[in-house]
């Protein structure tokens, strides 16, 4: 038979803990009327300014802008399609080089200078050029089973990011201590159950940050695949646009692209509060 043991706080600790409550109160006001404040001086500075007429008309106008949604919306559906796929080939690519380039011998060479020209030249290249000459040089060449321009477009992308996230990763991989691996091969383990088993998940768990962070920063630049043709919502907003003579539909595209980031951002933004917490020992 056991006996529940109830704890009463201190007056002391009661007191403490009516302190912080209030103070965490009295943080949130001060925050809340810190922030009304200053939007309320940059509201006026904006509204305020001698051409905000002009500008109002010609970016936020809201007949024109509901006209131009539905457009819109549809382009960004491929804009969805495209970032999932070109997110996942970016990932796969990236981890491939890593692993080529975290190869050791002399006789891996070959493939580690392969890779490690691949990382240099696509990290170095903007990746406009990469997608003009991929979408516009490519089908140029008259080749027999050319892909369409979209998916061109999504390999410049596919290309360009797969430099950055191999770089992640082979940091990943690099940041596991050697002696893990000199004990998973004393356990008979071969180099690739040690990289599968003991390497791979320690790297990808410390990289996921920073591996979210180059797909928030993808999310953004499939708008770009648009200079190839593909009407995705920056194409739409540009055709829209160009009917009107009205900037608005790009203001329309460019908020449903926040909010497109926005759960991406948070899931970032959790995801490198819980690794802080983690190597802080919280």
């Amino acid at each position: 038979m056991s006996t529940a043991l109830h704890h009463d706080p201190s007056p002391a600790q009661r007191a403490r803990a009516a302190y912080r409550r209030r103070q965490t109160v009295l943080s949130v006001l001060i925050a809340a009327a810190s922030t009304a404040a200053i939007g309320t001086l940059l509201a006026v500075a904006v509204t305020g300014a001698p051409g905000w007429e002009r500008v109002r008309e010609s970016f936020l106008d809201p007949e024109i802008a509901r006209d131009a949604l539905p457009r819109v919306l549809t382009g960004l559906w491929l804009n969805v399609r495209l970032l999932v796929c070109c997110a996942i080939g970016a990932l796969l690519l990236g981890l491939l080089i890593a692993i080529l380039r975290t190869l050791r011998g002399p006789v891996f060479f070959p493939i580690r200078a392969l890779a490690a020209g691949y990382t240099y030249t696509f990290r170095g290249l903007p990746l406009i050029i990469v997608l003009y000459v991929l979408t516009l040089g490519m089908p140029g060449l008259r080749l027999q089973g050319m892909p369409p321009v979209l998916v061109l477009g999504g390999l410049a992308l596919v290309l360009t990011y797969g430099g950055y996230l191999a770089e992640v990763f082979r940091a990943g991989i690099e940041s596991v201590h050697p002696s893990q691996l000199a004990a998973a091969r004393s356990l008979g383990l071969t180099y690739r159950q040690t990289m599968r088993h003991v390497v791979l998940p320690q790297a990808v768990r410390r990289v996921t940050p920073p591996l979210l962070n180059d797909v928030v920063a993808l999310q953004k630049d499939v708008g770009l695949v648009s200079l190839a043709g593909p009407i995705d919502a920056v194409r739409a907003a540009q055709i829209a646009t160009a009917q009107t003579f009205n900037y608005t539909p790009y203001i329309v595209a460019g908020v449903l692209f926040v909010l497109l980031a926005i759960p991406l951002i948070a899931v970032t933004d959790q995801v490198t509060l819980r690794a802080a917490r983690r190597q802080s020992g919280g």
